[in-house]
């Protein structure tokens, strides 16, 4: 096995990686992550690509570690853990934090490779459209799209939610789902904004900050009337009463995954303003 940095001559090999895990990233997802961070895989004799990671810098606090997949046929032969050693490698070299979302599949590899949990978030689909209900127009707040002079203000409350910036990531989300990408006002301050993306199964809403529940119930009651289902969303855990709420529009429970870090006390940020993730690949 040959191991090496991915580029753009491995996309046909990691959008299989994708499809045999059933994950949901597209060819444009990828770029979009090998652009802002580093891959890294292994390859057969022949050139394919068996498995892969990404790491995302984010600012000079943390690396993001995602897209641990393996071949079906090349699995139980610790390839995963040999990738997971090579961006943990890459980010102590750097004095990054590492930082992932793990799968129920996945914990254990993270767990002997010194990484400890920190928080908890559920993935919830919806399959098809339905009306949205359960939720009443909150008196002051004003629901829209999101303008240019709004990112001041949207990176100001996006800093200490998801604990450094990223400016670079909310930028390419907003190209790529535009209607998704809405802010929440009260009079001339933003107080919770939302981002999406198209997927190669769903489109996925997030991530969306929000200063209270009302807030982010409004801005993903705005996103379900105008973003075609299906849809993905990942709920953190403490936010019982969005996760209620979802279940009320027709959401169901896919899978659970869970925050984990080396190299720090506690995860960067926090789950209490981080209403929705923006997906265990980008934090």
């Amino acid at each position: 096995m040959h191991e090496h940095e991915l580029g753009e001559q491995h996309l046909a090999g990691a959008m299989a990686l994708s499809r045999a895990a059933n994950w949901n990233q597209n060819e444009a997802d990828w770029r979009m992550m090998l652009r802002l961070g580093k891959g890294f895989g292994l390859s057969a004799a022949g050139g394919s690509l068996v498995a892969s990671i990404v790491v995302l810098p984010y600012a000079d606090a943390f690396g993001w570690m995602s897209m641990v997949l393996v071949l079906p046929e090349h699995r139980r032969l610790g390839y995963a853990s040999r990738m997971l050693r090579r961006a943990l490698t890459y980010l102590q070299s750097r004095g990054l934090t590492a930082v992932l979302d793990a799968t129920p599949a996945g914990h254990e590899v993270y767990v002997q490779e010194g990484l400890r949990d920190a928080w908890g978030f559920q993935r919830y689909s919806l399959p098809g459209a339905r009306p949205v209900s359960g939720w009443q127009d909150v008196s002051g707040l004003k629901l829209r799209r999101l303008a240019e002079g709004d990112w001041p203000q949207i990176l100001a409350l996006d800093l200490p939610a998801f604990g450094a910036s990223r400016e670079s990531l909310l930028c390419a989300l907003r190209m790529r789902l535009p209607e998704a990408a809405l802010v929440a006002q009260r009079g001339d301050k933003i107080c919770g904004f939302l981002f999406g993306r198209d997927g190669r199964e769903a489109r996925q809403l997030g991530p969306l900050v929000a200063e209270d529940l009302p807030t982010a119930q409004a801005l993903l009651s705005h996103a379900l009337a105008c973003v075609p289902a299906p849809l993905y969303i990942d709920i953190v855990d403490r936010h019982t009463s969005l996760r209620n709420w979802a279940l009320m529009q027709g959401f169901s429970v896919q899978r659970p995954f869970t925050r984990m870090v080396r190299g720090a006390e506690r995860a960067p940020g926090d789950n209490v303003t981080v209403m929705l993730v923006a997906g265990p690949e980008l934090g």
